[in-house]
């Protein structure tokens, strides 16, 4: 009877080496988050570095251009705003005119030399920029068609008088906006004034690739 009942007992399987293993899973799967927290840990620092590093060049570029043009902007001949200099069109030219004004053509002359020397040190260009304000071109003015191509001559303009002020003309663009990007409202005359402007601006060398010089 005895024998009978000890013969029909299975032996208990071992626990330990199912824990072991158990134990081994959930260590990898530990790990495998280990490695990817500290993975995005490392892109999010490099990331971050990277960032700081962009923000201190742009800043010291900034600077570095503040400095150049240091006489002009005293003079309130120009803005310097975000790192584009701006020009008030009537400095310029005479309205619905691309002709430069002798003013216009001095003033550009005098910024030709500092920023010939800042572009020097960087794989930057000019990019120079007509805009206009919403007030189409006189009737009777039969050289423009519209307030685009307008903009655009002032714009090829102050880039001629930049490259014969001595910019290499490897390094100066034009483009124009005709009066699709104002600064002030269009409502009054004082406003359609800010509008009417030409803005230069260091771009980077690579950006320019395959840009319309006519276009915005």
């Amino acid at each position: 009877m005895n024998d009978d009942i000890d013969g029909g007992t299975t032996p208990a399987a071992p626990v330990w080496p199912a824990f072991a293993d158990l134990m081994s899973v959930l260590l990898g799967a530990f790990m495998l988050i280990l490695v990817g927290v500290v993975g995005m840990q490392l892109e999010l620092s490099s990331r971050l570095a990277k960032e700081v590093k962009e923000r201190k060049a742009e800043t010291e570029r900034r600077k570095t251009l503040e400095q150049a043009l240091a006489g002009p902007l005293a003079s309130g001949r120009v803005t310097l705003v975000n790192g584009r200099i701006g020009i008030a069109g009537s400095v310029l030219f005479a309205l619905n005119s691309d002709q430069l004004q002798p003013q216009g053509r001095e003033l550009l002359r005098s910024l030709a030399g500092p920023l010939t020397a800042y572009l020097k040190s960087r794989d930057e260009v000019l990019m120079v920029s007509g805009f206009a304000d919403d007030q189409q071109v006189h009737a009777g003015n039969k050289r423009f068609a519209d307030n685009w191509e307008l903009s655009a001559e002032r714009a090829l303009t102050v880039t001629r008088a930049f490259i014969d002020a001595g910019v290499p003309a490897a390094s100066v663009f034009a483009a124009a906006f005709g009066s699709e990007q104002p600064i002030s409202s269009n409502a009054d005359d004082a406003g359609r004034a800010k509008n009417r402007r030409v803005e230069i601006a260091p771009v980077p060398r690579q950006a320019t690739v395959g840009q319309d010089k006519h276009g915005g």
